[in-house]
């Protein structure tokens, strides 16, 4: 008799958006500074992938640890402030 495979788990939210979150913000720099210098960066597009890194932390910050909190929140900040200066604000 062969054993069953188990169920893998589902992890938990906070984790599946803390991830999400940290894939917008790496999507969202490389619109911002493309690695060719050619290429002009895609603000509008930056700018869509940073609301949504945004919606999604301000939804799930009060689940989260506050190291976690934290180090979101200066990653969303230090993307926005790149963006900003990128646009020339």
């Amino acid at each position: 008799m062969t054993a069953q495979p188990q169920a893998t788990s589902v992890p938990p939210v906070e984790v599946v958006l803390g991830d999400t979150i940290a894939s917008l913000a790496l999507a969202a720099h490389a619109y911002l500074a493309p690695p060719d210098e050619s290429v002009a960066p895609d603000l509008a597009g930056a700018e869509i992938l940073i609301d949504l890194a945004g919606a999604a932390f301000d939804r799930i910050s009060p689940r989260l640890q506050p190291e976690e909190r934290s180090a979101l929140a200066r990653l969303l900040t230090d993307l926005r402030l790149t963006f900003v200066q990128k646009r020339g604000l």
